[in-house]
């Protein structure tokens, strides 16, 4: 009896271990389904930011989800000025608008500036600009410094391209689409280069780029009358805005009359000073704004005769820093699609700035 005992007792001992369960096959399946979900989790945001990336490189995508917002707007367009104040273009003043000035950039006779914009209806557009922003970029350049010149490809001639083609080949600090073009790429316009007419007139475009003597000029196209001399550079552009201080009345009375004036889209203003100074007000990433408006800025930044250039999908610039050059693109310019959202966006003539050499002074020989 002792030793059945003994046994007993044995096999009592062992049943705590030998009886022990095994490893569920349900709860191994719910750990392995988790890290299946964990690592699809993973993948999926790691894709999500690749495509974000990429909708970023080749779509400026965070700049157009804040022009979708806003395309439809009825509100006015928003500049934050001095001290942080947000007033509307027609509204704020000269002074206010050159204390919200951010200098991005400036050398002698060249300054890069940004105007912090927004429009405040609608949910969508209120999260799109308080998370990407949007801006408009003003750049400034002194002709005694920089010389002006029409950029194109020569071989083939009038091949479309880029900005910042345009830029490394022509060793430019600022390049940027000139005038409209055709459906198969050609310049809708006149175009000189070197004292040459190289491209016929548009007769309706009322806007113009020149250089005579020398010196650049942009804004109606009655200024060619104005300044004697043959055309050196030159394109036409469309339409213009300014003439010695004043708007034209079209540009608010019938902004849709000639032109679609009203649209809410990427623009391009270049315009002179009265003492020389060009200037070129341009929308940056999210920065769309309707005609009325990038003339309004224009105005308040003592513009006195503008044009407008080639602008909504098709606006590209250049801008040459101490840090290597900075490209902005409203589409996509890298990739050769064909869907009309996404077909790639090339234009055949811009518009470029170069320094200007310097002037070689002649030392005599000692005698």
């Amino acid at each position: 009896m002792r030793r059945v005992g003994r046994q007993l007792q044995a096999l009592e001992s062992l049943t705590p271990l030998d009886s022990r369960p095994s490893s569920s096959p349900v709860k191994k399946k719910g750990a392995k389904n988790r890290g299946c979900l964990k690592a699809l989790l993973f993948l999926g945001l790691a894709a999500g930011v690749a495509l974000w990336i990429a909708g970023v490189f080749f779509f400026n995508l965070d700049s157009n989800l804040v022009a979708l917002s806003v395309r439809d707007s009825k509100e006015p367009l928003l500049i934050r000025g001095g001290g942080g104040i947000w007033k509307a273009a027609p509204k704020i003043t000269a002074a206010e608008i050159r204390q919200g000035l951010i200098e991005r950039h400036a050398e002698q006779g060249m300054r890069w500036s940004t105007l912090k914009i927004k429009r405040g209806e609608g949910s969508m557009a209120k999260v799109a600009h308080q998370i990407l922003g949007a801006e408009v970029h003003v750049i400034t350049f002194s002709p005694e410094h920089f010389e002006f010149m029409t950029s194109y490809e020569k071989q083939p001639k009038f091949a479309v391209t880029t900005a910042a083609n345009r830029m490394a080949e022509d060793n430019l600090w600022f390049s940027i689409t000139a005038n409209f073009r055709d459906p198969k790429g050609k310049p809708l316009g006149w175009v000189w280069h070197e004292g040459v007419q190289v491209n016929g007139a548009f007769p309706e475009w009322s806007g113009c780029f020149f250089v005579k003597g020398g010196r650049p000029y942009f804004g109606p196209k009655s200024l060619l009358d104005d300044v004697p001399g043959p055309i050196e550079e030159g394109t036409q552009g469309y339409p213009s805005v300014m003439k010695n201080h004043t708007t034209f009345s079209y540009v608010s009375m019938k902004p849709d009359q000639f032109f679609d004036g009203s649209k809410i889209t990427y623009r391009s203003l270049a315009g002179m000073r009265k003492d020389g100074t060009i200037i070129f007000i341009v929308s940056g990433d999210g920065g769309v704004m309707n005609v009325a408006e990038v003339t309004e800025i224009a105005r308040k930044l003592e513009v006195q005769h503008a044009t407008l250039l080639d602008g909504g999908r098709a606006l590209q610039y250049s801008i040459r820093t101490e840090d290597g050059p900075w490209h902005f693109t409203a589409l996509n310019t890298r990739l050769k699609l064909n869907h009309r959202w996404f077909e790639q966006q090339l234009s055949p003539v811009f518009i470029g700035v170069r320094r200007r050499a310097p002037n070689i002074i002649r030392v005599p020989l000692p005698q």
